[in-house]
């Protein structure tokens, strides 16, 4: 239906919109014919028509305004304001279960609100989108013709002015309590001996709304003393929440504690868009300022179930502190010279022997006649046990770098965006610089890995046949070298199942160590009083120092351990194929392969099972590296485009200096390092 044939239909002689004058069914007819299909790639909107139909017809124009002023008369909408689009709780899983459920079934307020208009016309998440590029001209315009009231016409109990200044009120009193929170004030131990802005701000507010029902105003000047004092308090709760915000780098942050700042964090906001409406100046400010009203509500109630935007604000700055940890991490595995470099070697042998031995016992357990369960309780000690002694002992598995080394990448691109004074591409260049030292390091620890695994594993194996005359491998080594193969197993995606638990091993790593700090558990051990009595206050500090420097990567390797061990048996559980491949692992099954077969294995199967070593390398490698990079860019709001450019001086860096990708310069070098930014959240 067109504009003019719903204007004829429904205001003409006969009237027939007062038969659905408590209706809202009308109103979303004529917002649907304006509607755009698409708005993201529409033109602005343009209300030329339907201006031109309500300035040429009287009937028209009164009967459209007496049925829109008829349908709003005392909506309340002070809900929207205060709850729409904001956390209700600190509790993030409940906000998702609850904006998903209300995605399926929207809550429908009563009728008698603001809000059970706006879900029956504007229901669509994108009206926002075509609404906002209507020209303020032509909604003032509209506005007039219709003779609404703006929002300083009353200032009576019922009135719009009033459920704007409740909404303020209760937003003010919200955030204030939340922002006193024992939780939330251990955030920010340097205003402990200050006055709480949350608590000027309520007192600041009382007075000015009482002065203006004294004296009988609906609004104030800019310049007004009470007004601009409020604007200024209400920066300064901002600014104590980001304080709050930067100082989780320094304390730590829980995910409910996160969620209690953002909450404030949003109230403020809200605050912010509606503090100015308080204050009018110029002549049809007064009706600016209610049409901006209007658009922020139906706004904020399209906006109130969003699930994206939740989670992306949510696990923002919870990820950026995991990623900060593995960044820490990951500098210790990035090389600078040949001392390093060479050291790098030496540590990820020490990681191939021990993963030597960890194949001959996986092999030696899957001998064990138990359940699937078992195995995977067998091969999960077996595995966590071992990458734990390569951590404490301090070797290295060369496949747990990447998800360090990547957050370091990024953290190091953040630094290189910040510097203002270095050029665009000169930027790029350094970074094409810095992430061939990442790729080198990573490839001399795969070298050192996989050499080593190889010959530990064929020895373990040949003396346990010489010492007991029992070749272990003798009926598994068909399995351990066809597992190898890409052609003829899944090898390539239980590697990348492999990839995905490297980088959640990570994620723990962060998770842990993040935890802690806000816990104080390092400095909850130093002083704890039986320690202190028992070993005294110097160990008791060491073993603090201890905890702080090796307990979060004792809790990754030891669950990294039983996610390799029990994956298997979960895919036997669950009738599916899957397992995971690591390429160390599969360095040290093809000795055990060949062994167990007494070096009779077909030329082809062979080829493939080395091949195979490789591509489950790179699998690997891209899975956990490219999961890591995506998190540690989100984290830090680098725009994926960034990529591009990137690219491009990473590939200019390696057509220029391919050696450099494998092998240190024999030149000395002057390596400066990156410090660790602040965070800017």
């Amino acid at each position: 239906m067109t504009l003019p044939e719903f204007f004829a239909t429904n205001f003409d002689e006969h009237n027939l919109w007062e038969y659905k004058a408590d209706e809202v069914d009308l109103l979303a007819e004529l917002v649907d014919i304006i509607r755009p299909k698409h708005p993201e790639t529409a033109p602005p909107t343009d209300l030329t028509e339907l201006l031109s139909l309500l300035s040429e017809n009287e009937r028209y124009r009164k009967g459209l305004s007496h049925y829109i002023k008829g349908l709003l008369s005392n909506k309340k909408f002070s809900k929207i304001l205060t709850d729409a689009g904001i956390l209700t709780d600190a509790d993030f899983f409940f906000e998702v279960r609850k904006r998903l459920l209300a995605k399926i079934l929207p809550d429908q307020p009563q009728k008698d609100t603001l809000g059970y208009v706006l879900n029956q016309v504007f229901f669509l998440s994108k009206d926002p989108v075509w609404l906002q590029t209507i020209a303020m001209p032509q909604l003032e315009k509209l506005f007039g013709l219709l003779q609404f009231r703006t929002l300083y016409d009353s200032g009576e109990s019922n009135s719009p002015l009033a459920e704007l200044i409740f909404s303020m009120e209760v937003l003010i009193h919200r955030f204030a309590g939340r922002a006193l929170e024992t939780a939330v004030i251990q955030m920010v131990p340097e205003y402990e001996n200050r006055e709480s802005p949350f608590l000027a701000i309520q007192k600041e507010f009382t007075i000015l709304t009482e002065r203006l029902l004294e004296e009988q105003r609906n609004y104030v000047s800019p310049s007004d003393i009470g007004y601009r004092q409020l604007l200024v308090l209400h920066h300064q709760c901002i600014d104590y929440v980001r304080a709050a915000f930067k100082n989780s780098e320094k304390y730590g942050i829980s995910l409910r504690v996160n969620q209690s700042l953002l909450r404030i964090q949003q109230q403020l906001e809200r605050l912010g868009v509606l503090l100015p409406l308080l204050a009018v100046d110029e002549t049809g400010e007064a009706t600016r300022d209610t049409i901006r009203l209007s658009l922020n509500l139906i706004s904020y109630n399209c906006d109130k179930n969003n699930v994206r935007k939740l989670i992306n604000e949510s696990t923002q700055l919870i990820s950026y502190e995991v990623t900060q940890h593995t960044a820490n991490t990951g500098e210790h595995y990035i090389t600078k010279d040949r001392w390093e470099y060479f050291r790098m070697f030496w540590n990820a042998s020490g990681g191939g022997i021990i993963v030597g031995i960890l194949c001959i016992i996986k092999v030696a357990l899957s001998n064990i006649d138990t359940s699937a369960f078992g195995h995977a309780f067998y091969y999960s000690l077996n595995y966590s046990f071992g990458f734990i002694a390569i951590y404490v002992l301090g070797f290295t598995l060369a496949t747990k770098q990447p998800a360090m080394t990547a957050a370091a990448l990024v953290r190091a691109l953040q630094t290189d965006r910040k510097n203002q004074e270095v050029k665009e591409t000169e930027k790029h260049e350094a970074f094409a610089e810095f992430f061939a030292r990442v790729f080198r390091s990573q490839f001399i620890a795969f070298v050192g890995n996989v050499i080593l695994a190889f010959p530990v594993a064929w020895l373990g194996i040949w003396l346990i046949d010489i010492v007991f005359g029992y070749n272990l491998a003798l009926t598994k080594w068909y399995h351990l070298v066809t597992d190898l193969s890409p052609i003829h197993s899944l090898a390539i995606l239980h590697a990348a199942i492999a990839g995905i638990f490297l980088f959640l091993s990570g994620i723990i790593a962060g998770s842990v160590a993040n935890r802690d700090k806000h816990r104080h558990v390092y400095y909850r051990i130093q002083e704890h009083p039986l320690l202190k009595k028992s070993f005294g206050r110097i160990r008791a500090k060491k073993l603090a120092k201890l905890y702080e420097k090796k307990w979060a990567g004792i809790i990754s390797n030891w669950w990294f351990g039983v996610f390799m061990g029990s994956t298997a048996s979960i895919g036997i559980f669950l009738g599916l194929d899957i397992d995971i491949r690591h390429i160390t692992f599969a360095s040290g099954n093809l000795a055990l392969a060949l062994y167990g077969a007494n070096y009779n294995i077909a030329t082809d199967l062979l080829v493939w099972g080395v091949v195979g070593i490789g591509v489950i390398g790179l699998v690997n490698f891209l899975v956990s590296f490219g999961l890591s990079m995506g998190l540690a860019f989100r984290s830090r709001n680098i725009p994926f485009s960034e990529l591009g450019p990137i690219s491009k001086a990473i590939w200019k860096h390696f057509k220029r200096k391919p050696g450099s990708f494998f092998f240190p310069s024999f030149r000395r070098t002057v390596v400066v390092e990156k410090q660790p930014e602040e965070s800017n959240l």
